[in-house]
């Protein structure tokens, strides 16, 4: 497992990484109880929350051109070095007592932008590190690194917060985005597929090519629209109500470690999914998604924090285990000088929904009740994750040891 680690550009980045998932696990839960401390409004959380995904959505394709044409190591540089700048500026903000909604939701909109600058880089970044019969052992390593980020960052937040308030937990953050930014420095590797981009390729037509990239395979944006739907149900759920609730049953220090047993799982997936060999590793992983709904059910059944935290343990082995897997079947099926740009729709499409639940979750609840929003929270993830099993490509796409890839579906997509 640790044989990727030899290559110190791939160690530098799966650092950065880490520490990147540490800050950015840290500050939702910081900003929740920021928000909560300055309106006590669920629906004004909805709407900080939500601004930091919208500008998600709207900056994430321009960092998937961004990122197959400029180096990939410098851009997560100064996204890192930005973003630090940024929770620095909020931090003092909340510590100060200077801090309104609108200055809240401005700032989350810049994390937001500088968040989507990063992502498309570092997830075609990974490939270029190691070489490509490594690929696996390099996904599951980076992605353990990260898990033990969010471990560490969903714990600190709710203790930091509880503690001594979230201003303080926001100063750790910013702290751990200049480290971050430092290890992105010792990535050193000679131009990549970015040089590739012919001279005077507009970003328009790189985006289409991207976009013919994209849907050329079925399996793609299938899994794309499943996510939609999950990501929107279980932000909106976990993000938005569950902060309030927890507020009102378990505490802000539980919350907090019940975030913390999601990674506990996925750092465990991690280690597991490094040994295994499985052929349909994405159908597997598609499948295993429909564990996301337990959380959510608890949520809505308002149990103590042990079966809380059991529920997400089990949600964060799952989800893992679905990323290996879906990470590995991109890298090994799209082209490296593209692979930014489908990253980039992949995440669009993951995310489009995200503002809209979350901010609409907080009304929804008030109309409805907790209760009846969270189970039809629950009952959404399950119909998307069942409907995207349904897709032949999805249950027939083979991923190989050697790095390469091996799909039933090498030309224009097959039908659903």
């Amino acid at each position: 497992m640790t044989t990727p680690l030899r290559h110190k550009p791939f160690r530098q980045l799966a650092g950065g990484r880490a520490f990147a998932v540490l800050a950015n696990s840290m500050a939702p839960v910081a900003l929740s109880f920021a928000v909560l401390d300055l309106t006590g409004s669920a629906t004004d959380l909805g709407l900080v929350v939500g601004a930091r995904s919208l500008a998600n959505v709207a900056a994430l394709l321009f960092g998937g051109v961004l990122a197959d044409r400029w180096p990939r190591a410098l851009i997560l540089q100064g996204t890192a070095f930005g973003s630090a700048l940024v929770q620095g500026l909020l931090a003092l903000t909340v510590l100060t007592h200077a801090a309104s909604l609108p200055l809240l939701i401005g700032l989350s909109l810049a994390t937001g932008v500088l968040a989507a600058l990063s992502l498309p880089a570092a997830g075609a970044l990974l490939p270029q590190t190691v070489p490509a019969e490594e690929l696996r052992p390099a996904n599951a390593v980076s992605r353990v690194g990260s898990n033990i980020g969010l471990i560490a960052g969903s714990s600190l937040g709710g203790v930091l917060a509880a503690a001594v308030g979230p201003g303080w937990a926001l100063a750790v953050d910013a702290v751990a985005l200049l480290a971050a930014a430092g290890c992105y420095l010792g990535v050193r590797l000679p131009a990549g597929p970015a040089a590739a981009v012919p001279a005077g390729t507009g970003p328009l037509a790189e985006l289409r090519e991207g976009w013919r990239e994209f849907v050329s395979r079925t399996w793609v944006w299938v899994v794309v629209l499943q996510f939609m739907v999950v990501n929107a149900a279980d932000s909106g759920a976990i993000s938005v109500l569950g902060p309030g609730i927890a507020n009102a049953t378990i505490g802000r220090t539980a919350w907090g470690l019940v975030l913390a047993a999601q990674m506990v799982g996925a750092v465990l997936a991690g280690l597991l999914v490094v040994r295994l060999r499985i052929r349909r590793a994405l159908l597997v992983g598609v499948a295993s998604v429909l564990v996301s709904a337990l959380p959510v059910l608890a949520l809505a059944e308002r149990p103590g924090a042990a079966v809380l935290a059991l529920s997400t343990l089990l949600t964060g082995f799952a989800v893992e285990f679905f990323a290996v897997a879906w990470d590995l079947s991109l890298q090994q099926n799209v082209p490296a000088e593209k692979l930014a740009r489908v990253y980039s729709f992949d995440a669009l499409g993951s995310f489009l929904a995200l503002p809209l639940g979350e901010m609409a979750i907080g009304p929804v609840a008030h109309r409805f009740g907790d209760r009846a929003t969270l189970l039809a929270a629950a009952g959404l993830i399950v119909l998307a994750t069942c409907a995207a099993l349904t897709c032949r490509s999805i249950r027939t796409l083979v991923v190989r040891e050697d790095g390469a890839g091996s799909t039933v579906e090498p030309a224009p997509a097959a039908a659903v």
